[in-house]
């Protein structure tokens, strides 16, 4: 039985509902049911449709992209439990959050936490509404696992930083607007001698080089610092608290790699309809290949088994205020899962799954080739599976080095 004090609370919840309810059915064009999010696919920010830009400025509007955040600052301004509810309602009508990228799945839940007034209010807003992106400055040719060894150096002039160095992966730098960047200030400390600095990508002695990926995309670039200026005002934190704020972002990031930002969902058709469909079926009705059928099986608990414990991370970590090491293990085991998909999906079709141009395809499989490729960066990017481990030893198993 309900106390009395959860009565008015679950009260409140259904007024809610019904309120987005509505809201959702006035503002979504049912045209866009089961699309994804344009501003932040991996190929670039491509054309948006009518319907499109209208739910976006719609949703950003109303500060419901980024639900939690304060509405002071852009965002919805709800609880954690309406914006639960938010979100059953968006599933409800296939509708989907046009709000992405890497200022809402990184660096503007970190700003919110270590930014001045200043720097939330300029910044804050236009990620809310979906107007601005942002790519992430940190790894380097000689600093990518050991990323405290970046040398990308910024130099004081008093009222300003002189950037010069130079930044590898970065993740649309062709595209963005701003970079969040971790520089050196200090050669005579390594973790302590890191600042996190904002820049803008269209300041003088900024050049972008996108490298070409196996996928036969390039979203990932060099990027070339020469005499860049930054604004001492562009600096989070103090001197020396870019490690500090780095590894908060880096904690998000992989919340979010993992699948964890994502409503915890892999898109794609079932793994079981598809085998169904290229396969066939036995007298029972069951996937013909008895192997096969097991090990889609397998791959579906362990992938249930996975979203359990994801949601019940993040009931905890909401708890105790944010993101925590406990990222490691989502990021490990949600990517090293996203691949075994891919593989399978592969698997499944057989010839048709191994199209790269041409006719006898269709656009899906075309797409499933490439995503299957750029998937194996994911266990790279975002702290490699390897760096993972050490976390978990080191964090979370209290496995210190010994000397």
């Amino acid at each position: 039985m309900a106390s009395v004090a959860e009565a008015p609370a679950q009260d409140g919840l259904d007024i809610f509902r019904e309120t987005a309810r509505d809201w959702l059915a006035a503002n979504f064009p049912p045209a866009l049911k089961g699309k994804d999010n344009a501003m932040s696919a991996v190929e670039g920010p491509g054309h948006l449709s009518p319907d499109e830009a209208a739910w976006k400025r719609a949703m950003g509007d109303k500060g419901w992209g980024v639900p939690t955040w304060p509405a002071e600052y852009g965002g919805g301004g709800l609880s954690r439990a309406q914006a639960k509810v938010l979100a059953e309602e968006m599933a409800r009508i296939g509708a989907w959050n046009p709000i992405g990228g890497m200022g809402v799945m990184m660096f503007g839940p970190t700003l919110l936490e270590y930014g001045s007034e200043e720097q939330k209010r300029e910044h804050i807003p236009p990620i809310a509404r979906g107007e601005i992106r942002w790519c992430q400055g940190y790894s380097e040719p000689n600093a990518g696992s050991d990323l405290a060894n970046l040398q990308c150096f910024a130099q004081d002039q008093g009222d300003h930083y002189l950037v010069n160095g130079q930044k590898t992966w970065t993740s649309g730098g062709q595209w963005a607007d701003k970079c969040f960047c971790l520089v050196r200030t200090d050669r005579t400390q390594k973790q302590g001698g890191i600042t996190f600095l904002l820049i803008d990508m269209d300041s003088p002695g900024v050049e972008v080089k996108p490298i070409a990926m196996i996928s036969g995309m390039s979203p990932f670039c060099e990027t070339f610092f020469t005499d860049v200026r930054v604004p001492k005002g562009n600096r989070v934190g103090e001197e020396g608290q870019g490690w500090t704020i780095g590894k908060r972002l880096l904690q998000h990031e992989r919340t979010n790699l993992s699948g964890g930002g994502s409503a915890f969902r892999l898109s794609g058709p079932s793994l079981a309809d598809l085998a169904k469909t290229f396969v066939g079926t036995d007298e029972r009705g069951r996937i013909a290949d008895g192997d096969l059928r097991a090990r889609i099986a397998k791959f579906e608990m362990d992938w249930r088994a996975f979203l359990l414990t994801a949601m019940r991370v993040q009931a905890e970590s909401r708890a105790v205020g944010g993101v925590s090491e406990v990222s490691s293990i989502l990021k490990t085991v949600g990517t090293r899962l996203g691949q075994e998909r891919a593989e399978l999906l592969i698997e499944i079709q057989g010839h048709a799954g191994l199209g790269w141009a041409g006719e006898g395809f269709t656009d899906a499989q075309l797409h499933g080739v490439r995503a299957w490729l750029f998937g194996k960066a994911t266990t790279i990017y975002g702290g490699s599976t390897e760096i993972q481990n050490n976390v978990i030893a080191k964090r979370i198993l209290g496995m210190l080095d010994h000397q």
